[in-house]
């Protein structure tokens, strides 16, 4: 017998037909002997016609009141597959943030889990009853509903795994595990059978869409293998009861992966703006006095590069930001002209981040040379350049994404694997 957590997305939820589906994946593990705990995101489209209404009624609308109506469609969902298993002889009950509870900030609207005390589910798998939890949701300190973002479903399910010490987090989806890079420009994509927490933390804050940041953040820090698996593949399929290894990706300790790849996979992220601040006064605290104020504003600064003049007096620095918030940034930064001292202000929109990511880098050299290389034999401008220990970032033409995606992908062999 093992202790798992089950999370389902928006589409695997959409209607009531899927939602039947989802109860029977939640049906085979608890036939299999395991303690289940289920978390549930609100069915596809509703979340966002919450938002709104929430708009329509007030674009200036109470924070603390905007949780309360969003938070709705994760509780929907979460009584309609507890009714469903009812039906099918599953003793199930539902349950909201605030009942387990999942304590957070009081940050509403983009709120972070503070703590969960796993006792309560714990009880719950004693009495032999399935615990579905409406996701995306918790108890801020002013005893008010507060919701974590969106794709915050995902961070419930892994903090709850953590607090419940699961053995396993499946994260069910559309898709059916982690890809080399996205299918939809790379047919030849691969899925992985595996990958690690911080090669998955990479991919997820460059542009993949399969889990949220901060889900993985967790993850890591908490150690729950987590698998991603597709709730439409049939749930009495060969393999889909596999306890050790089911069909999908299983994120998890590198040490785990024995046969380390260089390169893992190509991640991509469109609607990146080029910000560029000319001949700034190069003295101790120019960078703090241009990134302070943006960060103030909640703008997120990625890619910087700093040109210093021969004689050291000037400095031109350059940086992106996403494409909605260049107007924004722009102003901010032109409040502050004075206390940054610089000349001109240039902007490029259209960009596109290309990022190469592999915890194999660690221990090869050339990588970025062999990325450079391919995408000047394509006549692919790169216009800046970012790198860590398993990750090199490329800015490039917006226009020149999918034929740099396809042409990393296949000068790193993913293609062959």
């Amino acid at each position: 017998m093992a202790r798992i957590v089950m999370k389902f997305g928006g589409t695997s939820v959409a209607d009531l037909d899927r939602i039947r589906n989802v109860a029977r994946h939640v049906k085979r593990e608890v036939d299999a002997g395991h303690e289940v705990a289920v978390v549930v995101s609100a069915m596809a489209g509703k979340t966002n016609e919450l938002v709104g209404w929430c708009r329509e009624a007030s674009p200036m609308h109470d924070a603390r009141e905007y949780d309360a109506i969003v938070a709705s469609g994760e509780q929907v969902t979460a009584g309609l597959l507890a009714i469903t298993l009812q039906s099918m002889g599953v003793h199930a009950r539902s349950w909201q943030g605030w009942q387990i509870p999942i304590l957070t900030d009081n940050a509403h609207g983009a709120a972070r889990i503070q703590d969960i005390d796993g006792s309560f589910l714990v009880k719950r798998f004693g009495e032999g009853q399935v615990a579905v939890v409406a996701g995306f949701q918790g108890l801020a300190p002013d005893n008010r509903i507060a919701t974590l973002g969106r794709g915050g479903s995902d961070t419930s399910a892994v903090a709850i795994a953590a607090a419940v010490k699961a053995d396993r987090c499946d994260i069910y989806t559309d898709v059916d595990g982690v890809y080399t890079t996205d299918p939809r420009i790379e047919p030849k994509a691969k899925r992985l059978a595996r990958i690690s927490f911080e090669e998955m933390l990479e991919m997820a804050s460059l542009g993949a869409k399969v889990l949220q940041v901060r889900s993985v953040e967790l993850a890591m820090v908490h150690k729950v293998r987590t698998f991603v698996r597709s709730s439409f593949e049939d749930p009495d399929a060969p393999g889909m009861g596999d306890f050790d290894n089911p069909p999908g990706t299983l994120i998890c300790d590198e040490d785990e992966i024995v046969e380390q790849q260089v390169v893992t996979g190509i991640a991509y992220a469109k609607d990146e703006a080029q910000i560029s601040l000319r001949r700034v006064a190069d003295r101790p605290g120019v960078a703090g006095g241009i990134f302070g104020p943006l960060a103030e504003a909640n703008i997120n600064v990625d890619m910087i590069v700093q040109n210093i003049s021969e004689d050291g007096s000037r400095t031109d620095m350059t940086f992106t930001v996403p494409s909605a918030d260049v107007g924004k940034a722009i102003a901010v930064l032109d409040e502050n002209r004075e206390t940054i001292g610089f000349d001109v202000i240039q902007h490029d929109d259209g960009m596109a981040k290309v990022s190469v990511i592999g915890i194999g880098m660690r221990s090869h050299a050339g990588v970025a040379a062999i990325a450079f290389k391919a995408l000047a034999e394509r006549s692919i401008n790169i216009r800046a350049i970012t790198t860590s220990e398993i990750k090199i970032s490329i800015l490039i033409d917006a226009a020149y994404t999918e034929l740099a995606v396809r042409t990393l992908h296949s000068v790193y062999g993913l293609d062959k694997q």
